[in-house]
Order: structure tokens, then sequence, then C-alpha cells
């Protein structure tokens, strides 16, 4: 199996790229976050075209999640128990201060292709370490572990995939003291991947294929590509049983350049 995982950062905007890449790679299943469109507007009967089937879990212009298979695609969840929703900034104008009600956002979705259960997540960003949202993204984690947790099971071939934006170690970014201050780096955010790999699961560390680190992430700034100040944050985490079967694993990072890329670029593992 060919298994692949890329943050379009908009499949409508990233289209003809992602068709194109699709018959050039030919991956078996691949995971998308940040879709940034509804259900109804998934490009199914595109990417349908190239022999792939949907499944989708959107509903707007923010977030979501898909994932594309060839080999089969059944039990499709959208979403995972106990997700806790983000309730945004407390209310400043309220006494006492008072949170509004969770939203529960497009960020997950696990389906099984062929003989692997592949999740497809978009973990939340966390903005900075004083935010809600930095909160939101912790517990959000812990409820991912929880729900990994119960599919889990011995010598079965599981993946969660994804954009975790969080680089699990100093070593995934391209300059630490840049990033002082910073969410994507704190212990708080690297123990809560910790976790989730203590359940069983490998980081499946792909090849660059240029330069000596494999970033998947480089900010649209003028130079960051091309400079490879970029970080690892789109991971690959599987259990012992998927992990074993690893022939391959690499960062394409030609699908990061040329005009009008997203500002993430695919990881694909051979297994």
């Amino acid at each position: 199996m060919r298994l692949a995982t890329w943050n379009v950062n908009s499949v409508k905007a990233r289209l003809p790229r992602l068709l194109d890449w699709l018959d050039t790679v030919k991956p078996d299943v691949v995971c998308l976050q940040e879709i940034k469109a509804p259900e109804a507007g998934f490009p199914t009967d595109e990417v349908g075209e190239l022999g792939y089937a949907s499944a989708v879990h959107a509903d707007g212009r923010w977030n979501g999640v898909a994932l594309l298979s060839r080999v089969g695609l059944a039990d499709v969840t959208r979403g995972f128990a106990g997700d806790p929703g983000y309730a945004g900034e407390p209310d400043v104008d309220a006494a006492p201060l008072l949170p509004a009600e969770p939203v529960h956002e497009t960020r997950a979705i696990a389906a099984t292709c062929g003989d692997t259960r592949v999740w497809s997540v978009y973990v939340p960003n966390g903005r900075t370490p004083s935010s809600a949202h930095y909160q939101y993204k912790l517990v959000w984690l812990d409820a991912l572990r929880a729900a990994v947790g119960e599919e889990l099971t011995p010598g079965r071939r599981l993946a969660v995939c994804g954009d975790f934006n969080v680089a699990p170690a100093d070593s995934d970014v391209w300059d630490p003291a840049a990033f002082v201050g910073s969410t994507h780096v704190t212990p708080p955010e690297r123990e809560e991947l910790r976790r989730l790999r203590d359940l069983g699961l490998r980081d499946v560390l792909p090849r660059p294929l240029k330069g000596d680190k494999p970033f998947t992430y480089w900010d649209y700034r003028a130079g960051m590509f091309h400079m490879d100040k970029g970080m690892r944050i789109d991971l690959v985490y599987a259990s012992d049983a998927l992990a074993d079967a690893v022939t391959d694993a690499y960062v394409d990072r030609e699908a990061r350049k040329g005009k009008g890329p997203s500002d993430h670029a695919p990881v694909v593992v051979d297994c």
C-alpha cells in the first residue's frame, strides 16, 4: 500500500495540482487536511475519475478533512467520541465570564482502507500559548488519544496521519531559537504527542528529497522554502504491524514547488 498525507490548504485552489499529483504518484490512500470546502463542494467526481472513492468531513471555508482510497473505504467515522469542541475566548462582556457553546470542528475522519485503519487529522493550531485555542488543542489531542486507543488492537494495521501542528522535537524545526514563546514546540504539546505514541504507535520518519531535514511545512514568506527554513509537523503515526511493513517514506518536496502550491508538502509512505 502507498499511503500519503497532505495538508492541501484549500482543495478548490489546489485541485489541478492535486489531480496531477494523484495521477503521477498514484497513492492508494490519501489523507487530506484543511480542504476549506463544504462536503458538497468536494471534487468527488474529479478524483473518482482517477479511481478514488472519497469520504469527507467538512462544513465550509475553514478546516475540513478527507480520505481518498482506491483499495476500499469502509466503516467511515467522522469526528470522534469525546471531541471537546471549541468554545472560543470567554465573553468579556458577561458577568461572570461565560464561554460560548462549544463548536465541534471538522478535524478528524477515519475509515478502513483495505486491511488498514486510517485516520486523517487536522490538529488545532493553538495560536499562542496564552490563547484559549491552545488549551483546546491540548484537550483535543488528549481526546484523540483516547479515541485512537479504542481502535488500536494487537496486530492491527493502523495509521494516524495529518497536520499535527506540533514539531515533535527541536530537530524538527529549522531554528529552535526562532520558536521560543510560540506554539508547535512547547513541552505540553510534545507531551501529548508522546502520550499518543505510547499507545503503541511509531513515528514514521520520512527521508527528505533535499537537505538533511525532512521538513513538511514552510511559511509562504519570501525565501523560507528556498532557504529550507521549515518544520516537520505533518506526521504519520503507525501501529507496529504497519510500521514493520514500511519499505520507504519520503517528503514529496516537489509538490511544494511551482506556482500556487500549498505551504505543506505531502508525506508518502510505502507499506
